[in-house]
């Protein structure tokens, strides 16, 4: 059952882009079955096999080793959907910053976002530089060769930096990349990881499944900006221009929601689960990432058709709802997942 579930995983992860990028031309699973795809058929049987597999090996632990498995499952199962809509990031929000947002900045306006960008890009390569010159000092007469590429190679990015910089301080207007706003969720991070730390250091540190309650509400949170900033788009909009605020409160809420759950979740299995059953349940925990990752491009390309349909903030609305109820329903859950994990916080 292990083999054929794996087997079927494998090649699935190959077929995927293949069939894509070839247009059918090179595919292991070209048939239909009852209307669903064969692609289709081959994922979902594998992870049928798989939680087939579960159901027979769970019950056979001690009551304290399935109750953990079982609160193990369900915080995977939550983090099916985080990822899934976390990851709109390089899809339907990034379709949304390059043709429903306004980018185009002048005067003071486009001064203070020059600004903003000079100091996001000289900040996190003066700390970095500082670093590796501290490290240079220490191994650069057992490695010189390689701290002399390493400098090149930074004196080379800086290089790159100081003349986007430079030509972008020429400009009247600025113009916001649309991948811009990818970066804020790396700036975030590095803003506030030390606060969540010490949150969870403290005594106000919050039970596992209540951080995913609070991290599937401020994704949440998020998607709901994103639905009031595209409100006005009409169904079927090729562009508009929304204002840029939108998009920062929806990676500010995303990123804190990842910071309540992405660091935490990997810990929590290698506390509720005993040794011997590590690597099966990383394997459990990676798959459901896997699949959350595979929603999310669904979810993306589902975005399009909705957007025509019924607008692009039905279709926001829609992880909005999806993100608060998991949300609710992890809260809710409380005393029963603190029964499961017995005593693990």
């Amino acid at each position: 059952m292990i083999a054929i579930a794996g087997l079927l995983g494998i090649s699935w992860i190959f077929n995927d882009p293949i069939s894509k990028i070839s247009e059918g031309a090179y595919n292991l699973f070209d048939f239909n079955l009852y209307g669903i795809e064969g692609s289709n058929v081959a994922i979902l049987t594998a992870l049928a096999l798989f939680i087939l597999l579960l159901v027979i090996r769970i019950p056979k632990y001690d009551r304290i080793t399935r109750d953990r498995m079982l609160a193990v499952m369900f915080f995977a199962f939550v983090t099916i959907f985080f990822w899934a809509i976390f990851e709109q990031a390089p899809s339907s929000l990034t379709i949304f910053a390059r043709d429903y947002t306004q980018r185009v900045l002048e005067g003071n306006s486009a001064f203070i976002f020059k600004i903003v960008n000079t100091l996001m890009t000289i900040i996190p390569l003066g700390i970095i530089t500082w670093v590796l010159w501290l490290l240079f000092k220490k191994t650069f007469s057992k490695y010189a060769l390689s701290n002399i590429f390493l400098a090149i190679s930074f004196i080379i990015i800086w290089t790159i930096a100081i003349w986007m910089l430079s030509v972008e301080f020429g400009k009247d207007i600025a113009e916001v990349p649309a991948s811009w706003f990818g970066v804020l969720n790396s700036l975030f991070i590095i803003a506030f990881a030390p606060l969540f730390s010490k949150w969870w250091e403290s005594k106000y540190n919050p039970n596992a499944n209540m951080k995913y309650a609070i991290g599937m509400i401020l994704l949440g949170i998020g998607m709901a900006c994103v639905a009031i900033g595209a409100s006005s788009i009409e169904p079927g909009a090729k562009t508009a221009s929304v204002s840029m605020i939108w998009l920062i409160l929806v990676y500010f809420f995303h990123t804190m929601g990842e910071l309540c759950i992405s660091p935490v979740a990997l810990s929590y299995v290698s506390k509720l689960v005993p040794g011997r059953m590590i690597a099966m349940m990383f394997g459990i925990w990676y798959l459901a990432v896997a699949i959350g990752m595979k929603l999310a491009g669904v979810f993306g390309e589902a975005s399009e058709g909705i957007a025509k349909a019924q607008g692009l903030s039905y279709f926001f609305w829609v992880l909005t709802a999806v993100a608060v109820g998991l949300g609710v329903i992890s809260a809710l859950l409380y005393p029963v997942i603190k029964k499961l994990m017995h005593g693990v916080r």
